[in-house]
């Protein structure tokens, strides 16, 4: 059985609007009250998903309300593509084979990203950990022609990712 096929089975994935495959695997308990900070109430205070993408899948750019760490497990490496709202870009990899490989890495909260797996003929299992915790009321899914409007520099990522 192809790896990908078993881990959509075996950790009963389903399609995620921003591409690629996931599963809730932890919401907390504790929940924001809403009287304070940018989160009303009803928000965990942190979630975890298990996240697949195949090497011709992508996570699509979005932005959340929170911080999004990303923690590689297996396949191969992943890009996180990142354009801040001051309209630097960056990104980073995850993953091996690199040779001082990073595992986890951190999305601030409000900033546009993506993300893509670095083979086209392989994939990648990661976990994203949200603080406070993911809600779809928080998730923003990118206007392709609106961001390349706002940042025209990054036409290439901005189409390859939207």
């Amino acid at each position: 059985m192809n790896r990908v096929i078993e881990l959509i089975s075996k950790l009963n994935l389903q399609k995620h609007p921003e591409g690629g495959y996931f599963a809730e695997t932890y919401r907390s308990n504790q929940i924001i009250d809403g009287k304070t900070g940018a989160f009303p109430s009803g928000r965990s205070f942190g979630t975890s998903i298990y996240f697949l993408l195949n090497g011709n899948d992508c996570s699509k750019f979005h932005r959340i309300k929170s911080d999004e760490t990303w923690h590689f497990y297996e396949g191969s490496p992943i890009e996180i593509s990142m354009i801040f709202n001051d309209g630097r870009y960056e990104s980073v990899v995850i993953g091996p084979p690199n040779p001082t490989p990073v595992f986890q890495f951190t999305v601030p909260a409000n900033t546009w990203f993506g993300a893509k797996v670095t083979d086209k003929n392989g994939y990648a299992l990661v976990g994203c950990t949200v603080a406070p915790g993911f809600d779809f009321r928080d998730f923003e899914m990118a206007d392709g022609d609106e961001l390349l409007r706002k940042f025209p520099a990054h036409q290439k990522i901005i189409q390859e990712l939207t």
